[in-house]
């Protein structure tokens, strides 16, 4: 354990130690190593033991990281534009979060979306966690009671044509990805083992699969020498699913993520991925199994090129700052009482961290696709990025 992290207390350690255990046997099991990506999906969606299934919160500031709708009110609220330019041209429109996290933006953006007098019929919740789902129910009743029966949780895709807007913030880069390292032309699959009483990273031959698709990229980055990165198998599979289903409106994803030119850049040899714990961002993801998010940054063409497969028409691709810029965050800003100081410095903090390149402003992007819609939607009129896909 690096000595700057602090230590979980009892009921964490005892958690992460049963779950140890079983990714232990796993590794037995499979000969002494195990794929990464099955490493990653135990340690994170793992039924009871996983980060995002035992009810430990890792959300806010006692959490082990801020999303942006844990800042404050303002993305909801610029988000709540976008998504009420697509319900207002809709007739029977509703609107589904993917993976919604402490429940605080979908109590945003339904007040919100109340406000600008274009609540949907249903505002679904895919959901598998019942950890995260007992969260969010706590939360929308906390907040929003008014709004408790117009919500719905879901553990699959609706099973009926979808007709509105499909929508995920910091979901994608959750996905288990495979790890790989490549010098010059040899390709080798990384995973985990057990090695001196520990969680460990292990290698060995990658398969062809792996072997052709690490190859492609080699090619398109001109690597030379040593590269270890990452790529989601599930992601293209995952954009398909919701596509297929969403038969008008629009789907927005909005994650920290590069288009594959600059994801996979000569420079960028040794991956994207990053852990947080206690409001720490490392890099091993084989400490505190179950207790620490595992994140690696979203690969934006394979998802531009997975829905334009399943026949949607890319809106646009853009950064968070200008997405925010595009919804409005300036007038909304205004509207704060010129006399309430206290509340334009709070608005003003939680806009910089939006919106900084330093902070979430550049890394972050918004990506929409749209089906049968004959409006444009609002947030991709600043600036489009699309060429960078």
């Amino acid at each position: 354990m690096p000595a700057s992290l602090p230590p979980p207390g009892a009921e964490a350690s005892a958690v992460s130690a049963t779950l140890l255990k079983q990714i232990q046997s796993r590794i037995e099991q499979n000969g002494g190593c195990i794929p990464f990506d099955e490493f990653m999906a135990a340690a994170l969606y793992e039924p009871g033991l996983g980060y995002y299934s035992n009810g430990l919160m890792p959300f806010g500031e006692q959490g082990d990281f801020i999303t942006a709708p844990e800042s404050g009110g303002l993305f909801a609220r610029c988000l709540a534009q976008s998504i009420a330019s697509v319900l207002a041209s809709l007739e029977h429109g509703e609107v589904m979060e993917l993976g919604a996290g402490s429940g605080v933006l979908a109590a945003d953006l339904l007040s919100e979306l109340q406000h600008l007098d274009v609540l949907p019929e249903r505002y679904f919740i895919l959901e598998r966690s019942a950890a995260m789902r007992a969260l969010q129910v706590e939360t929308l009743r906390r907040r929003l009671p008014q709004m408790a029966e117009r919500v719905e949780w879901l553990e699959t895709l609706p099973s009926q044509p979808f007709s509105g807007v499909i929508f995920g913030n910091e979901v994608a880069d959750a996905l288990p990805v495979k790890r790989f390292r490549w010098n010059n032309g040899c390709v080798t699959e990384l995973g985990a083992a057990w090695t001196d009483g520990r969680l460990a990273e292990c290698g060995y031959s990658a398969g062809d699969d792996i072997e052709t698709t690490v190859c492609q990229f080699a090619q398109q980055g001109q690597w030379d020498g040593d590269y270890s990165s990452e790529y989601c198998p599930s992601l293209a599979a995952w954009i398909n699913s919701l596509s297929d289903c969403l038969v008008q409106g629009v789907l927005l994803m909005i994650d920290y993520g590069y288009g594959r030119a600059e994801y996979y850049h000569p420079q960028r040899s040794m991956g994207t991925l990053i852990c947080h714990y206690r409001q720490a961002a490392h890099a091993d993801p084989y400490i505190f199994p179950g207790l620490q998010d595992i994140t690696a940054f979203v690969d934006f063409t394979t998802i531009a090129e997975a829905a334009g497969d399943s026949g949607m028409h890319l809106e646009g691709y853009t950064s968070q700052a200008q997405f925010l810029v595009a919804c409005g965050i300036d007038r909304l800003m205004m509207e704060t009482d010129p006399n309430d100081t206290q509340r334009f410095l709070q608005l003003s903090n939680e806009a910089k961290r939006l919106m900084l390149p330093g902070e979430m402003g550049d890394r972050f992007k918004v990506i929409g696709f749209s089906r049968e819609l004959g409006t444009g939607v609002t947030g991709f009129g600043s600036q489009d990025l699309r060429s960078r896909l």
